[in-house]
């Protein structure tokens, strides 16, 4: 068989698979270069579900004492930080081992509080980033790192995973710069981005388990550590 006959009866399998593709791409989000963290609230409608996929209340981890010593006269408290998968409770995403001088202790959290209108649902949302711990002795900026600023926490890594890796990346590292500018805010419809801290005197064969509510608001509940 020749070639040029060869490639005559190729020919309408290419134009099949063609179609295909095109199908398949045209049923698909079309993808748009974005270059500023503002362009990519504005128009992408992935980075939109992400936010709506957010459910109204998590609990988002738990603090627990693991000793607490007197050295030279100081109390010391070496606590475990976990925090917990979004749709497992159960599951941990990050644990961490911290010993700071006193028993009261603050756990500090950047928030980004999403209005009504950039989520699809109607229904404000927030999401989270841990920041740092630090004791009543030591001041914020001497706090021990929790989560890294500016990278994907684990915890939203499957409601991003529509977006292309570099939409991502963008978010998570540009986001809190929108925090001073409230012309911006009030155009991409969000009602707030600010840090919050929650602190508590600690004491062992408890749980503090931490939770945050769909305003934003971050709070521990206490309960036996069984």
């Amino acid at each position: 068989m020749s070639t040029g006959l060869k490639k005559l009866r190729l020919l309408p399998l290419l134009i099949i698979v063609a179609c295909l593709a095109g199908m398949a791409y045209l049923g698909r989000e079309p993808y748009k270069a974005v270059a500023t963290i503002q362009e990519l609230l504005a128009e992408n409608r992935t980075l939109k579900q992400a936010i709506t996929n957010l459910s109204g209340e998590n609990q988002i981890g738990y603090a627990k004492v693991i000793a607490q010593e007197t050295r030279d006269g100081e109390l010391y408290t070496t606590l475990k930080f976990v925090e917990t998968a979004r749709d497992n409770k159960l599951e941990t995403i990050l644990e961490k081992k911290f010993t700071i001088v006193g028993d009261v202790i603050h756990f500090d959290a950047l928030i980004v509080k999403f209005g009504n209108k950039m989520v699809m649902d109607g229904r404000t949302r927030a999401l989270y980033l841990w920041r740092r711990v630090y004791g009543e002795q030591m001041t914020p900026q001497e706090g021990y790192p929790i989560e890294k600023p500016g990278t994907e926490p684990r915890r939203y890594s499957d409601l991003f995973e529509a977006l292309p890796v570099k939409h991502r990346e963008m978010f998570w590292s540009n986001i809190w710069t929108l925090a001073n500018d409230p012309e911006k805010l009030a155009q991409y419809d969000i009602e707030a981005i600010y840090g919050t801290a929650v602190y508590s005197k600690l004491r062992s064969g408890l749980i503090y388990v931490f939770k945050i509510n769909s305003t934003g608001q971050v709070y521990p509940e206490v309960v036996p550590d069984i």
